[in-house]
């Protein structure tokens, strides 16, 4: 039987949560041909409390029982899509965090027609994130946001909460065998994955009341890795610009002492040299995509050069102040030193040096001017290609 609305609920051991949410997500939907998709994971008999209440409510609620928890809460949601009886599909966690009293504000805006999904955001004017409890969490998660953000710019530019669990999505408009889940965060899978339209509405994030947090560093190394997976292509070709320009740093140096040039100042010249050769090999390779929407290429080199030299003045007085306090040996400081480096360079580079201008943000969706076709170069054509195979599902 179809109907015009599922609500797809994921759980693992939320059985005492379940009579509440029904209760409200039914209020929430008054009037309207929806149903409640329950898929379960759980060992604490919360498939049997979703047939117990289900027996006494206005809205049609069913639950699968997987036998196999394949791709932890994202494949859960992968078979509700699959599954769902509406193309009008709602995903929301089944701790209560999300209120379910949000569901007719999502419909509203989804309703206007201009969008395929819509995202409830905790970072979003008017959010609140305050559910997550502890600064701690509370930092991982931004921090989390920022990467992904990061890796992801464009696609990701109208997401100001890309792993958040509660949102709306257009069954139709995307491929569902292709998504690849791994985790907690379906929403980035198919915001990645899929060609939408993204809008969003603030939410406040509550406190947990019954269960224990999902969120553990096992998710969290799931989350890196399944990143890692999604967007590989950007990041390794930085890394490897960043290894060329440490093999020509140290060349310039051995020449240049060779020459009889004091150490101090081979090392300086070469670290400008590599500083502006990596600047010209990133925005023809990495960032050339981005290149239309951000600010001009004096300004882009100004930043750059800017932060990179005052990182090479942080980093050796930082690994200096490791050697001391952690009583660790030079050479691990100095690893530990460049891989913060290279984080903090990519981050400052893909969300600040080429983020688009404000101007281009909200022309965004209006029609494309006519224009003469830019070229098309053989290089532009092997970093499509490269970006091709790193989009690919199961990619490794």
């Amino acid at each position: 039987m179809r109907t015009a609305v599922t609500i797809i609920v994921p759980t693992f051991n939320e059985r005492d949560n379940v009579a509440e949410l029904v209760a409200r997500v039914g209020v929430a939907l008054a009037g309207r041909d929806a149903e409640i998709l329950f898929v379960d994971d759980s060992t604490d008999g919360t498939a049997a409390e979703v047939v117990r209440v289900a027996a006494d409510t206005p809205l049609p609620v069913r639950v699968i029982r997987r036998a196999e928890n394949t791709g932890g809460l994202g494949g859960a949601v992968a078979l509700g899509l699959a599954e769902a009886a509406g193309d009008t599909c709602i995903v929301m966690d089944g701790d209560l965090q999300h209120p379910p009293e949000l569901i007719p504000r999502l419909l509203s805006r989804f309703e206007q027609g201009d969008v395929d999904v819509v995202a409830a955001s905790r970072y979003v004017g008017g959010g609140d994130s305050r559910g997550l409890g502890t600064a701690v969490r509370f930092g991982v998660s931004r921090a989390a946001t920022w990467l992904t953000k990061a890796m992801f710019p464009r696609r990701l530019a109208r997401s100001t909460d890309p792993m958040t669990g509660f949102f709306l999505v257009d069954r139709r408009r995307l491929d569902v065998p292709t998504l690849r889940p791994q985790g907690f965060k379906i929403l980035l899978e198919i915001l990645v994955r899929s060609d939408v339209r993204i809008a969003e509405v603030p939410m406040e994030f509550s406190e947990r009341r019954n269960g224990t947090s999902k969120a553990t560093l096992r998710q969290g190394a799931t989350f890196v890795a399944h990143l890692a997976r999604l967007r590989f292509g950007k990041m390794s070709l930085f890394a490897v610009i960043g290894g060329i320009g440490a093999v020509a740093n140290l060349s310039i140096m051995w020449a240049l002492t060779a020459m009889g040039v004091p150490y101090i100042w081979a090392a300086i010249i070469g670290a400008e040299v590599t500083i502006v050769g990596n600047f010209f090999l990133q925005e023809r390779f990495v960032f050339g995509d981005m290149r239309p929407d951000a600010r001009g290429v004096g300004a882009r080199f100004a930043a750059s050069f800017t932060f990179n030299n005052v990182e090479a003045a942080l980093r050796i007085p930082v690994m200096a102040l490791m050697v001391e306090t952690w009583h660790i040996s030079s050479v691990l400081a100095t690893a530990l030193s460049l891989v913060v480096a290279f984080f903090a360079r990519f981050l400052f580079h893909s969300l600040f040096v080429y983020a688009p201008r404000r101007g281009r943000a909200r022309r965004a969706d209006a029609a494309p001017a006519v224009s003469e076709p830019k070229p098309d170069t053989a290089a532009q054509r092997i970093i499509r290609a490269i970006d091709a195979e790193a989009m690919r599902p199961g990619e490794l």
